[in-house]
């Protein structure tokens, strides 16, 4: 039998085995810089976004997903589909299956199509262009667009030349009111009633939730030219053109990253910006070592250093327990 205080360390050293969880890999500290850059599709994805944890910058993280081979952006108010990615004029073309266009329309009394909605930490990084317009289809006169007045109509205004006089004359509303469609509650023939169309550009309500506005479904076009389409509303590109912003502060730090052979991303915790050069991060780029993130006293003393040391200790405890019952027991 092994003696009382064999038995007390063998008792302590297990209650502190249950106590200590394993330390993580050292992998996982570190984003390998070759999955920053990637493809979906025949869409590059490069900074300022990214598939990957830990690539991109901080502001357009968890934003685009591979999806059977699409691109697909996701925000609160619904999945979009990325047509194109422009990084020279950092602009996003969208597409949003459930919106009406100049050929058909799609309405439901409860609201139809996504809409645009931003969760507000990602607003100051990403939003639709000024020329992009959004077109707001049968909303009720109690809409919190027209704020208790009706008849006032007070965003709905033209945007880059694009408004509901044009949208108006698509065949897609005579196939509609063909098929048995109605407008909205009131009509426009009643005193006081909201329009049937209200154009407004994304500045003038920030957020583009179609169920909340009371409305029965919308439609959205962009402009890449200041010049007027020709043939009206059915010259519009429909979709949603969306445009980022980095800050100041972030201006050239890609550059220098990527000069020096690093990928540009961010740490997953404090958001900042991050320098990836392979095995180690820096705040800076892969030259400046002295700019280390974290640097090696702060990973001296990290929850996963102090748990190896732990578990060493364990093993260290236990090894020496074996060698006393080896000893005693005459297993040699």
């Amino acid at each position: 039998m092994a003696p009382p205080r064999s038995r007390l360390l063998a008792a302590l050293l297990v209650l502190y085995a249950c106590t200590v969880p394993p330390p993580a890999t050292a992998a996982a500290a570190n984003v390998p810089i070759t999955t920053c850059r990637s493809f979906c599709g025949n869409i590059t994805v490069d900074y300022p976004f990214a598939q990957h944890p830990g690539c991109g910058h901080a502001g357009l993280r968890d934003l685009l997903f591979c999806i059977n081979g699409a691109l697909m952006l996701h925000l609160p108010s619904g999945s979009y589909r990325v047509l194109d990615v422009d990084y020279a004029y950092r602009g996003l073309t969208l597409h949003d299956p459930a919106m009406s266009d100049c050929r058909a329309l799609d309405r439901t009394p409860g609201g139809r199509g996504n809409g645009f909605v931003l969760e507000p930490w990602r607003e100051p990084y990403l939003a639709p262009d000024p020329d992009n317009v959004f077109l707001l289809l049968g909303c009720r006169a109690t809409s919190p667009l027209f704020q208790g007045f009706p008849d006032r109509h007070l965003p709905c205004r033209n945007v880059s030349g694009m408004g509901c006089g044009d949208y108006l004359a698509c065949p897609a509303w005579d196939d509609y009111y063909d098929a048995g469609g109605r407008r909205a509650p009131g009509g426009d023939d009643a005193a006081g009633a909201p329009p049937e169309c209200c154009a407004l550009p994304w500045a003038a309500i920030r957020a583009v939730n179609v169920s909340r506005l009371e409305c029965e479904g919308y439609s959205s076009a962009y402009s890449l030219a200041p010049v007027r389409a020709a043939g009206g509303a059915a010259g519009w590109a429909y979709g949603i053109r969306a445009s980022w912003t980095l800050p100041e502060s972030n201006r050239g730090f890609c550059g220098a990253c990527r000069a020096t052979g690093g990928a540009c991303g961010h740490d997953m915790e404090s958001h900042a910006d991050l320098c990836l050069c392979g095995d180690w991060n820096s705040t800076s780029n892969c030259d400046s070592s002295a700019d280390a993130a974290p640097s090696a006293g702060a990973a001296a003393h990290s929850p996963d250093a102090i748990a190896a040391v732990r578990w060493a200790i364990l093993a260290s405890g236990l090894t020496s327990l074996w060698w006393q019952y080896a000893s005693r027991s005459n297993l040699w």
